[in-house]
């Protein structure tokens, strides 16, 4: 069987047809790249993201000059409408190759979304064993029900589910994740500055994505994750960005784990590790991560701050305990208030969210949070509704109550809304659909009268779209300048960037996107009206 061809595909994450090097890269595929090199399949890597064209063009090219057996390819729920198009174009093909889809799009709802894209095979949750055994099993003409964790077609049509596959244990098993056949190096030399915003330390990030764990030991009901929670070893961790680290002149890694340490020895073990890998380089080097609220102290935020932790993402969601305890989440209001105001103090950049609309959210529960972050959190975090993402429990209990009535429409047309928007269901138990517009427009209102919106000193243009963006910021009356900034139209911006000394965030706005802000809930509205019907056109043009 290793003599077959396979594609590999990074779908597109932006609907244009326009190389776009903007985008969070895809480590679940490079891990599946890596595997399949690893046991040594003829494999070919496409990244759309990186050209031009329409989807359809540019595979008609490369189905043209090669002859693939396997096509593979794999994204979340919000990639449905893209996803959608590689599988067609595909399929149109006089090729005929074989097409496996992997990822939460399919792990998340199988039947669902197999019956309505019909790949030939879905991989359901971790990808590395069950595709070479998937891949194995075809070779040899092996009954695949024996192979656990799939989805497909028998011969009599009948949709197959095999039971699910035990994750890996040991996690440093695994090879590195193939950053190169993607054109990775490519991606880092055209990040912009204000790309990610909490990784603005550098005019030009280079970012690396780092994962160090898999899943998370915790069950948020509006999460979605279908294994245990594992650990990378740091030795394992250290050798990966050792070596990545100086091949790419790395001065940025981003940390994807949902929940990075939960013990300060890991972290504190982190810290030492890095600290010692910056000695060998000859640049800066900068890191963000994740974490949990009762994992901090002023102690530990000093020893990540002088190890070159530039911000911390924290799952805040409410201030209050009764919609926590809902959640799941397994923390206090106390220690939310304790690890935002401590982050704060070590200059070290805070993100996090609250998020609204749980199932036991009242009036009094949602004004509780507003209080809280009215006085407290000076627009530096934000505010949003809880989103039903498929598989999560409060999906499910949408489903249940009928809000969502259709699920395949609501992930193929309402799901990717949530994304850039966000979505505003009635998902609540004792909340009226009135009090729930009324939530919407005091969070939208409280967003532009709270935060920062900053009219820059200058703007020095650089290229076509990129400009050094001088600004002061309103917190610690620094004056900086951001050199590297995408701005496509000068005269109707915005963009967050952190202050390189406070480490508090600020919008930086044109002056008729400062005018929007004072009236946020008409223009948010008029915008999501605007940016829905502009993914109308995109789609049609995929």
């Amino acid at each position: 069987m290793k003599h077959v061809k396979i594609l590999l595909i990074i779908p597109r994450y932006n609907f244009t047809d326009i190389a776009n090097y903007n985008y969070s890269f895809p480590l679940g595929l490079g891990y599946i790249s890596s595997a399949l090199k690893k046991a040594k399949y003829n494999i070919d890597c496409l990244n759309l993201n990186h050209t031009n064209g329409k989807i359809n063009d540019i595979l008609n090219a490369i189905l043209n000059r090669n002859k693939y057996d396997f096509i593979l390819t794999g994204n979340n729920a919000l990639g449905y409408a893209i996803i959608e198009t590689i599988i067609n174009s595909v399929r149109k093909h006089h090729s005929k190759p074989k097409i496996i889809l992997g990822g939460p799009i399919i792990t998340s709802a199988p039947e669902i979304v197999f019956n309505a894209l019909n790949p030939d095979f879905g991989v359901l949750g971790e990808g590395e064993e069950t595709i070479i055994e998937l891949l194995t099993f075809l070779e040899k003409e092996k009954d695949l029900a024996k192979v656990n964790g799939i989805i497909y077609k028998n011969n009599e049509g009948k949709i197959i589910r095999t039971p699910k596959r035990k994750p890996i244990e040991n996690l440093d098993s695994i090879p590195f994740p193939d950053f190169e056949g993607f054109g990775f190096s490519k991606q880092i030399d055209n990040f912009d500055c204000n790309y990610v915003y909490h990784c603005n330390h550098f005019d030009h990030p280079r970012i690396f994505p780092l994962l160090a764990s898999r899943s998370c030991p915790y069950q948020c009901t509006f999460c979605y994750h279908d294994s245990s929670y594992r650990r990378r070893s740091m030795k394992n961790i250290m050798k990966e960005l050792n070596f990545m680290v100086k091949k790419y002149k790395i001065n940025t890694i981003l940390i994807y784990d949902e929940c990075f340490a939960i013990d300060k020895k890991r972290l504190l073990d982190f810290c030492k590790r890095i600290t010692k890998l910056k000695k060998e380089i000859s640049w800066d080097l900068r890191w963000t991560c994740q974490l949990r609220v009762e994992n901090v102290d002023a102690d530990i935020l000093k020893i990540m701050k002088e190890s070159g932790c530039e911000a911390i993402s924290y799952g805040f969601e409410s201030f209050s305990p009764i919609v926590l305890k809902s959640m799941r989440k397994n923390i206090t209001p106390e220690q939310i208030d304790k690890a935002f105001k401590e982050t704060i103090k070590a200059k070290i950049y805070c993100q996090g969210f609250f998020i609204f609309g749980d199932t036991v959210e009242t009036m009094k529960s949602a004004k509780t949070t507003l209080s809280y972050w009215e006085k407290n959190c000076a627009g530096q975090i934000g505010l949003g509704f809880i989103q039903p993402y498929p598989g999560s429990e409060i999906y499910k209990k949408c489903i249940k109550k009928g809000i969502i009535k259709d699920e395949l429409d609501f992930i193929k047309n309402k799901i990717s809304q949530m994304g850039t928007r966000g979505l505003w269901l009635n998902m609540t138990d004792k909340m009226e659909d009135k009090e729930i517009k009324w939530l919407r427009n005091k969070l939208l209102d409280s967003t532009g009268k709270y935060f920062k919106f900053v009219l820059p000193l200058s703007l020095k243009q650089e290229n076509k779209d990129h400009y050094c963006v001088e600004v002061k910021c309103p917190f610690c009356k620094t004056i900086t300048k951001y050199g590297n900034c995408l701005i496509k139209n000068k005269f109707s911006y915005g963009f967050l960037l952190i202050c390189r000394d406070c480490h508090k965030h600020f919008f930086v706005v044109s002056s008729f996107q400062k005018l929007a802000y004072r009236f946020y809930p008409i223009a948010r509205t008029l915008r999501d009206i605007q940016k829905n019907i502009q993914d109308l056109i995109n789609k049609k043009r995929l």
